[in-house]
């Protein structure tokens, strides 16, 4: 299974969204608050060059926020990459 990151914060609505539908797909995930930690902030911005929340990396790769993750989604794809080791 992938490693899969999620850069979130506490009063975010996407971030909830984005967990939720990982945790439907059966996804373990590693939820990196970065408002608990202003270093984890800059550490999702040296790695996304974002600034927005939630940042998602499956296996080290960038994959956006929740649109993004939920697109991928929609064309079949987030399937195979979390399949990927």
């Amino acid at each position: 299974m992938a490693k899969v990151e999620v850069y979130s914060s506490g009063h975010c609505p996407y971030c909830v969204m984005a967990k939720q539908l990982l945790e439907r797909k059966g996804v373990a995930y590693t939820e990196i608050r970065i408002d608990l930690d202003p270093a984890k902030r800059q550490e999702m911005m040296a790695k996304s060059r974002q600034r927005t929340v939630p940042q998602i990396f499956i296996n080290n790769e960038a994959i956006g926020g929740y649109t993004d993750l939920v697109a991928i989604n929609n064309s079949q794809r987030l399937d195979s990459l979390l399949a990927q080791p």
